[in-house]
């Protein structure tokens, strides 16, 4: 058998994978299970690049076992997202059947950009942009398309806005063929926003602050002046990005509010929901995002708060036609200069990817296997349990909460019990947050607020109890001491 025969036998696969499915399962219990294991198996870089490295062998290995040794090694070294004491960014720990998905579609590769490469995941996209779109209040006339990541997500709206309400043609003329155009956002708005206006040309200026309250949510009455503000720089506002939630602290713009001023003035309203649009499947939550119905369009992370792996991306669209507008320019050979919206289930008219991955196959699967109610159930508990940490935090006398969560992010510091009066509260919160992750007994990231550095916190592990949250803060204790 030649080599590359033998790299495509499919009785080494029926193995190999027999092996790595017993090894993915044996690392989800012991991350469940052995909380002694390390969330975080910390290496300094410079120890990382050592063990892996790139003189990589002309011929095969000739041990069998190489493929299932190799991947042992890098579970074991990889950070553990499955540890209920996992709470770091806003990654979840995806559903063992949305991982299992994601293998069968690698394994097929139907690439998405015209539909006889890609039919059956063509079909489930469908179907589940509007699933979400339902959720979100949207009505029949709506539509969109999943990508890769909200920075692309985010990007793909705002092209769809600006063709929208430029004024002229950006994408045939360039961003010089018309006045310099902004957008409006508060400075809690994830920085891929400011990426995407400086990729479409707008420069730093293109973005124009909205403040916030004291919760970290726009201010919906500074709207009117952040508005006179670029229209003084000379510039033709399109459209106010909204956060729902925000990363730095999880707080949500009133959206009602917002989308009254953009109605007033004509705008483009776009809601950030990478992370919180998924309050709109839950009972409890769901008014947390009361007006995303309005918005002119919404991006929302499958791989966030709905437990896929990363990344799954919604684009979604009040008026489905404006979801064509994005990269509005035709590729011949692909679709025959046919006008796309005439054929939907071409996808590559309406993304930045042309080979688009089966993504859908994943939400769609699981979706259909384990029903609704659980990623509903999933959402309210991760909220609840964020409320009630913070409330723990609010009883403690030596820490301090940044602001009463909205979402499942909680922001804090240790401010101790007796500090010295000079004590650098920033940089004691970088080391204590270092020594406890280097540790492994848990991961946390943290946040820049306008106090300073506060410890933050995302519930996003189903597993993760409220005695994990409280054994953090002894963490934290142990290491100031």
């Amino acid at each position: 058998m030649s080599t590359i025969d033998n790299a495509f036998d499919a009785e080494t696969l029926r193995v190999l994978g027999h092996r790595l499915v017993d090894r993915l399962a044996d690392h989800l219990r012991d991350s469940r299970e052995n909380l002694e294991m390390p969330v975080l198996p910390w290496a300094e870089p410079d120890v990382s690049i050592a063990n892996w490295p790139g003189d990589f062998p002309a011929g095969p290995d000739p041990d069998p076992a190489a493929f299932d040794a190799l991947l042992g090694r890098v579970i074991d070294g990889s950070t553990h997202l499955h540890h209920p004491r996992f709470v770091g960014h806003q990654v979840t720990s995806p559903l063992p059947t949305a991982a299992l998905a994601e293998f069968a579609g690698a394994m097929l590769n139907n690439g998405m950009a015209i539909y006889e490469m890609g039919p059956v995941a063509t079909a489930m996209e469908r179907a589940v942009i509007r699933w979400m779109c339902d959720r979100i209040g949207y009505g029949n006339e709506a539509g969109g398309l999943l990508t890769s990541g909200g920075s692309v997500g985010n990007l793909t709206a705002l092209l769809a806005a600006r063709q929208s309400h430029a004024g002229f043609d950006a994408w045939t003329g360039g961003a010089s063929a018309g006045p310099p155009l902004a957008v409006l956002s508060s400075d809690q708005t994830h920085y891929c926003v400011q990426r995407a206006v400086q990729i479409m040309g707008w420069g730093s200026d293109g973005v124009v602050a909205v403040p916030v309250d004291e919760r970290f949510r726009m201010r919906p009455e500074l709207l009117e002046d952040a508005f006179g503000r670029a229209e003084g720089l000379g510039r033709r506002v399109v459209a106010v990005v909204a956060s729902a939630a925000s990363t730095s602290t999880g707080a949500y713009d009133p959206l009602d509010r917002v989308a009254d001023f953009c109605e007033r003035r004509g705008l483009w309203l776009h809601v950030d929901g990478a992370h919180g649009a998924a309050a709109a499947i839950s009972p409890k939550y769901g008014q947390l995002v009361d007006g995303i119905e309005r918005a002119d369009s919404v991006v929302w992370d499958a791989h966030k708060m709905l437990l896929m792996p990363a990344l799954v991306t919604a684009v979604l669209f009040r008026d489905g036609a404006r979801s064509y507008e994005s990269f509005a320019q035709q590729a011949s050979y692909l679709f025959e200069g046919r006008d796309p919206s005439e054929e939907w289930f071409n996808g590559a008219t309406r993304t930045l990817e042309c080979t688009k991955r089966m993504m859908s196959l994943e939400l769609y699967s699981t979706l259909a296997v384990h029903g609704t109610d659980m990623f509903s159930e999933y959402v309210t508990g991760t909220y609840d349990l964020a409320r009630s940490f913070a409330s723990l935090i609010a009883a403690s006398h030596d820490f301090e909460l940044a602001v009463e969560p909205d979402a499942n992010i909680v922001c804090f510091r240790f401010v101790g019990d007796g500090l010295v009066e000079d004590t650098d509260l920033d940089a004691l919160q970088d080391r204590l947050r270092s020594r406890v992750n280097a540790s492994g007994r848990f991961y946390f990231v943290r946040t820049a607020l306008p106090k300073g550095v506060f410890l933050r916190v995302t519930v996003i592990n189903p597993a993760t109890t409220g005695d994990d949250l409280a054994l953090l803060l002894d963490a934290i204790r142990e290491a100031a001491e």
